[in-house]
């Protein structure tokens, strides 16, 4: 099962998040996340990494069982969310690393049950693009490089799923454009005893592949051939959440980092440098867990993330993908 805790109505209205909570719970078939009390947190007695519930340390399942826990709510009928708010930076030669834009966004998602045992994650994730010093969501902004006035692409995955296993899942294939395989191995992650009830775990993933976006055709927005991006999340859990198996889902908070092309409205071609996104991140689950800015403008402007997908649907794919499959090659500079 997961908390039941009483729902603040006048926060929940106030804060305008009482019409989506309505609409996601209106729009069918999987019930809401409640919001998480903290003050009713249970405490688990010889609580460790190894027990009494998981055995964290030891068993590739308990691992998954972890992981999974945290990234949605393994009673498979919940829909849950979460959030992330940070800063989008620039490296190129010949200078320092340069503020481009905040950055912060929100998920929904919920988990399927496998046959072998393991469980699929069915998210949808939408990203903005906002002003540094007055927080203001943006449609369009100068390049801080070039000078030049773009339009701004906000982030729209739909799907993106993962899948959690006993051994460790391949790499995301993106529609077929990643090849890499790698050996099967067993599914353990990395974590760490903090404090009495505070673990910290890390994940992270190195990719290279085929870029969706062909420099012969985007050229003003393509990086080159292939792409490299990695990404880096650290995750703050509560032991006590872990080892308690009445528990569901597992709330959290922690950072998400991904070293990644320029973004291709930037329109910077194949310069030299990257991008770095350096972001908090969490969630209770809950939907009044998500900052209200983010609701709000998800609400206005993309409904649809609000809810999780209702079933599995390939290719799953990352925003890069999804720029080439909605977008138009930009005109040449100074051209229509």
């Amino acid at each position: 099962m997961t908390y039941d805790p009483k729902t603040d109505r006048r926060t929940l209205l106030g804060s305008g998040l009482g019409m989506a909570a309505f609409a996601v719970a209106a729009a069918g078939a999987h019930p809401a996340q409640a919001n998480y009390d903290v003050s009713k947190r249970k405490k688990i007695p010889g609580a460790s990494l190894k027990g009494p519930y998981l055995n964290l340390i030891d068993s590739p399942r308990d691992n998954m069982l972890g992981i999974a826990r945290i990234s949605g709510d393994i009673d498979c009928k919940t829909t849950t969310h979460g959030w992330y708010d940070g800063l989008v930076m620039g490296t190129a030669p010949g200078g320092p690393i340069k503020n481009i834009c905040g950055m912060k966004g929100m998920s929904s998602y919920r988990m399927e049950k496998l046959p072998d045992g393991g469980y699929r994650r069915l998210l949808r994730e939408v990203g903005y693009y906002y002003n540094l010093e007055t927080g203001e969501i943006m449609e369009e902004m100068v390049n801080p490089y070039t000078g030049e006035k773009v339009k701004i692409v906000p982030i729209n995955n739909d799907p993106f799923n993962a899948t959690f296993k006993e051994t460790v899942s391949p790499p995301p294939a993106y529609g077929g454009l990643n090849t890499e395989k790698r050996e099967p191995k067993p599914f353990k992650l990395k974590w760490r005893l903090q404090n009495p009830d505070r673990v910290i775990m890390e994940r992270h993933i190195h990719l290279y592949y085929k870029n969706a976006l062909d420099p012969k055709i985007w050229v003003r927005e393509s990086s080159g051939p292939m792409v490299q991006v990695s990404e880096f999340f650290n995750h703050v859990l509560s032991l006590d959440d872990l080892q308690n198996e009445e528990l569901t889902h597992i709330p959290y908070s922690g950072t998400w980092s991904r070293s990644t092309p320029w973004l291709p409205w930037l329109l910077m071609g194949q310069a030299e440098g990257n991008c770095i996104y350096q972001c908090f991140m969490g969630g209770d689950g809950s939907l009044a867990g998500i900052p209200e800015d983010i609701v709000k403008y998800t609400e206005k402007n993309f409904p649809k993330y609000l809810t999780a997908p209702e079933k599995f649907e390939e290719p799953s794919l990352s925003s890069i993908e999804w720029y080439s499959r909605t977008q138009k090659p930009a005109p040449p500079k100074g051209g229509v």
